[in-house]
Order: C-alpha cells, then structure tokens, then sequence
C-alpha cells in the first residue's frame, strides 16, 4: 500500500540506483539457474556428438581396412552406370587411382566392345535383379585381358527406389587355382581312400590265410595218405597180376595172394577212394569260398545260406586263433538270404575277429553267436548277436564305433575301416548292424537282416 499524496512508480523504473523495479532476486537467479542448465546440455551434447563422431572414424576406418584388404573386386556405381568408389583391389588391376575411376562409366573398364555391350546390358537391363558368376574380361594397366567372374547386387534407397548397383569380382585364374587345388586334394584323398581299403581287405586276407591254410591241410593231408597207401597197393597188385600173367601154379598163387595181402587191399580200395573223393570235394569247397570272399566288391544278387557263411568265417578265423579262443555257435539252419555271400563272410569274419581281438586279455576268451528269427515281419528276418566276454567298449566311444578311421587298437594295428565297411555292406544288404554293452560285461553287436522266402 502506497501512502497517501505517493506517486506509484512505473515498472521498469528504477528506484534506486541498479534496481529494475518489479524484477526481484528470485527471478534472476531462475534465469542464471536456466543458463547453467543450458551450458550444461550444451556440453552433453557436444560430449554426445564427439563420442559419435569418434565411432564414425572408427567405422569408416574399419569399412577402408576391409575394403583394403579385400582380393576381390569392388565397385560402386550410380544407375546410370557412373563409378562411385571402388576398392584398391580394382586399382591395382587398372593402374588408376580411386580419384581417376570416380565419375567414370563402369563399361569403359572392360575389354572390348562386346564385354561392354554385356555388361551395360546387366546394369541397365536387369539393374534391378542379381547377376552370380558372370564372367567378362577387364582391361588391365597394361593391356592384357584380366578375365574375372562377376556378381552384381542392386542397391534400394530408404523408400526402395533403385540406386545403383555393388560389383564385385573374382579374377577366374584365382579361381581356377583353387578349383585345381580343391581337385588335388580330392584326388589324393581318393587315393588315400583306396589305398586304406585296400590295406585293410590285404588285413582282412592276412587274417584268414592262416585259418585257410590249417583248413586245407586237414583234407589235403587226408587225401595225400590215401594216395600213398593207393600207391603201395597198386604196388603189390602189380605184383600180383605180374605172377597171374606168368601163369604161377594155383598154389604160387594162392601163397602170393596171402603173402601180398590182396583180398585186405581189396577192401580198403573202396574206402580209400571214398575218403579221397571227400577230401577232394572238402578242398572244392574251401576254394570256392575262397573265391566268393575275393569277389566282395561285386554287387551280387544271389542266395546263399547265412548259417553256412557264419559257420565257415568262424571256422577261418578260429583256425589262426589262439587255442584257447573258444566260439559257442546257436544258429539254426538254414538262414536263407539274397545278396553277396563273400561280402556277408567279411562282415562275419570281421565280427569274429573283433570278439578275438577285445578278449586277448581274458583267462578264457569266448564268444557267443547266437540267432532270433522273426518270422512275423515282412519279409522274415534274423538277428544276430555277437557277445564276447572282453571289457565292452567306454560309453564316448559307443557313438563312434562304425565311424570310418575311428579305433583304440594302437598304431599300426588296425586301420579303422573294418566295422565301417561291415556297417555299410550289412545297410546295403537291407539290415543294420549295431552295438552295446552287457549287462554281465563285455561287447554285444548285433546285426539284423532281412530273409528270402523259400518256395
């Protein structure tokens, strides 16, 4: 309240000297308050916007190492065709600076008039599809022909309008090195391949030959006794006949049939022959399984009998094994199959010949080879399980028992391949072949396959 006969003072005027009439402390402290508040954004900002900038050089210096180092080609180009950056990898093919090739047409890098007509072709015409492993030929610095296999890729805006187009390109003889290369080395592991099949079939032979060689000689001795003792009679017989044909009296005759033993010879020749012919047939059919098991790698289609197949590979097989190695076969007979009986002989073989190998430690190694047919599948088919009584194999290494190269046996005595192989000629036959521990211990493999219907 102003006293009476007081003039009020207009605001904005001063009253004393320094003072706005009307402004109190207050609001200018607000107003230095607001400015600090500024300031202060001010330099958040421009913290904000340095440490922008420093991962945008950062960026762009990744982006220029990339594209420095890059063997490839790399070119930028406008719609209508006008480089806009390139990669040092097209300067060094050109002998021109990224500076000289910026707002020069991309088709004046190529070679002749018919490289450019394709490749202005692809740019224009087809600026808006891919382009994979079209190959022109570059114009280099010194006037050779660089030939390169091109892949172009359009580029859209933000509202997907066209831009242009990112080239780039692989000079083919790179490419042909490589191909050459990666055919090289498929080569050699082809023939790496074949040479550790062959090493392991020349295992597979060396195993057997043992076991075939005491099967032969039980006939062939046999047969080489008969003959000898053939030989004796043939002998005294000639002797014989001799004295008959020099007309010897009834009596010389009767003393020289007791003396020689002739009517005894007489009942041992049928016997002898018998016994010769047996031997003979035995080592027919020891050969002739011989020779299915050196046709394994022929796919044939024919019907053998699986008991027969199993019968002789343990046989073989236990022929070269240790004495004391004892096989317990349950196997009902006949097993009829379609398919290669040598091929199924080196799967059996092979799985007799693990059991052997897995018991070597064992006081009285065995193996059990026994069959369950089940006759209400169709068609009919027979497991087969092969339990030693060795220390089974480690649970991490159950999963890789069939993979090829994959063994525990130490260097230089296995290769690896047996059960690979055996596990791919038992699926080529229709079955599978698998495995697992014994509750009791040891290893179980187990292989299931698939009957021919007998008529």
């Amino acid at each position: 309240m102003s006293r009476s006969g007081d003039k009020p003072h207009p605001v904005g005027q001063t009253g004393h000297p320094g003072e706005l009439v009307g402004v109190g402390e207050d609001v200018w402290m607000d107003v230095i308050h607001k400015m600090d508040e500024v300031y202060s954004d001010l330099l958040q900002y421009e913290v904000a916007l340095e440490e922008k900038n420093a991962k945008l050089e950062e960026s762009q210096q990744f982006i220029l190492s990339v594209l420095t180092a890059m063997s490839d080609i790399l070119v930028v180009c406008g719609r209508d065709g006008a480089i806009e950056d390139v990669n040092p990898a097209l300067e060094v093919i050109t002998g021109k600076s990224a500076e000289a090739l910026r707002g020069t047409a991309i088709y004046e890098l190529f070679e002749d008039a018919d490289a450019r007509d394709k490749a202005r072709q692809l740019l224009t015409v087809f600026g808006e599809r891919e382009v994979h492993d079209c190959e022109l030929s570059l114009r280099a610095h010194d006037g050779s022909a660089v030939p390169v296999s091109f892949n172009c890729t359009p580029r859209f805006n933000a509202v997907g309008k066209s831009m242009g187009m990112v080239v780039t390109g692989r000079p083919v003889g790179e490419l042909r090195k490589a191909y050459q290369a990666l055919r090289q080395a498929h080569d050699d592991l082809k023939r790496t391949q074949q040479q550790l099949l062959h090493s392991e079939k020349m295992a597979s032979l060396g195993r057997l030959v043992a076991g075939v060689a005491h099967e032969l000689n039980n006939p062939i001795s046999f047969i080489l006794g008969n003959v000898h003792a053939l030989r004796r009679y043939a002998d005294r017989l000639e002797t014989y006949l001799a004295a008959v044909h020099a007309g010897d009296s009834p009596a010389q005759l009767a003393d020289q049939r007791e003396r020689l033993r002739i009517d005894r010879i007489l009942d041992d020749l049928d016997p002898l022959i018998d016994g010769t012919i047996e031997g003979a047939e035995r080592t027919r059919q020891i050969v002739d399984g011989l020779k299915r098991f050196s046709a394994i790698d022929r796919d044939e289609q024919q019907q053998f009998d699986l008991a027969e197949v199993i019968e002789r590979a343990v046989r073989w097989v236990c022929q070269a094994a240790r004495k004391d190695f004892q096989v317990r076969l349950d196997i009902p007979a006949p097993l009829p199959m379609i398919g290669s009986a040598g091929q199924m002989q080196q799967v059996m073989m092979n799985l007799v010949q693990n059991a052997w190998d897995a018991t070597s430690g064992r006081e009285a190694p065995t193996l059990q080879v026994s069959a369950e047919i089940d006759a209400s599948a169709v068609p009919a088919r027979v497991r087969l399980h092969f339990a030693d009584n060795g220390p089974g194999i480690d649970p991490e290494h159950l999963a890789h028992v069939f993979d090829p190269f994959f063994t525990t046996k130490p260097v230089g005595q296995g290769t690896g391949l047996g059960l690979a192989i055996s596990y791919g000629i038992v699926e080529h036959h229709g079955g599978q072949l698998s495995v697992a521990n014994a509750a009791q211990g040891g290893a179980v493999f187990s292989v299931c396959l698939p009957l021919a219907s007998v008529a």
